[in-house]
């Protein structure tokens, strides 16, 4: 990994104006880091746009965090896998039209697959993951930009995977893409390094979700806990007391 690492204060503790008048964007909102992180952005005090392909689990999720007296949430359904720039570029005017401005986004979203080896890797499935886990987490971020760096203070959060293990046979596209945003984030850090704009990354310990238990067949995925603590530490770097993990990679893998 090329990128520095940054460990979560041991201070840090998130209360529920953190995120106080800001606006932030979560895609993949329905999955299972971006439900967590939609929750947990919503009771630190933001107004979370929650996005994904599927309006129904949209509607859902809007439901499930109206119920749980959190910060009522705004839809906007956005499928990243078929979404022109032109649609980023909709999304954008939406946001600065509706809510005036931009203080994050979170990019959730992941496409994976399965274990493949490369000589069975179907090529649809190649170029998907390569355009959902990268080339769409540029084009929103590009899209957003002018709201980004016109607010106080703002983030954009890319979510990472273990390199020591995505770089090993038969993790395909996934693992190739991961890296490849690893350099994505890198870049646009060194074009971002001052100002009010910050962009930062994270790689998770291992958790309870969906794509861990597509990737780790047969493991009890139960032992792990929720995605709750990554979704606090992306608070974390949402918040203006991050500035230290700046062109960083938050690592919550135990020490």
């Amino acid at each position: 990994m090329s990128l520095p690492l940054h460990r979560l204060p041991a201070t840090w503790t998130s209360s529920d104006n953190t995120l106080e008048g800001r606006v932030i964007l979560v895609t993949g909102a329905y999955g299972g880091l971006g439900s967590a992180v939609s929750r947990a952005a919503a009771r630190a005090g933001a107004t979370v746009v929650i996005t994904g392909k599927r309006k129904r689990q949209l509607e859902q999720l809007y439901d499930a965090m109206v119920k749980e007296g959190l910060r009522e949430p705004v839809i906007h359904p956005l499928d990243v896998e078929t979404a022109t720039p032109t649609d980023y570029e909709a999304l954008a005017d939406g946001l600065q039209r509706d809510l005036g401005r931009l203080d994050g986004i979170v990019h959730a979203a992941a496409s994976f697959a399965g274990l493949t080896p490369l000589a069975m890797h179907k090529p649809d499935a190649w170029l998907r993951a390569l355009h959902v886990n990268v080339s769409a987490p540029f084009a929103l971020t590009q899209a957003c930009l002018p709201l980004l760096t016109r607010a106080p203070d703002s983030a954009a959060v890319f979510v990472l995977d273990n390199p020591e293990l995505v770089q090993r046979a038969h993790w395909g596209a996934y693992g190739v893409s991961k890296a490849a945003l690893e350099r994505f984030v890198a870049i646009l850090h060194d074009e971002h390094d001052s100002g009010a704009f910050r962009v930062h990354a994270i790689l998770p310990a291992p958790m309870r979700t969906t794509l861990r238990r597509t990737a780790y067949f047969g493991e009890n995925t139960l032992e792990h806990p929720l995605p709750d603590a990554t979704a606090e530490a992306v608070v974390y770097l949402l918040s203006d007391r991050a500035a230290a993990a700046r062109g960083a990679v938050l690592d919550l893998r135990v020490a």
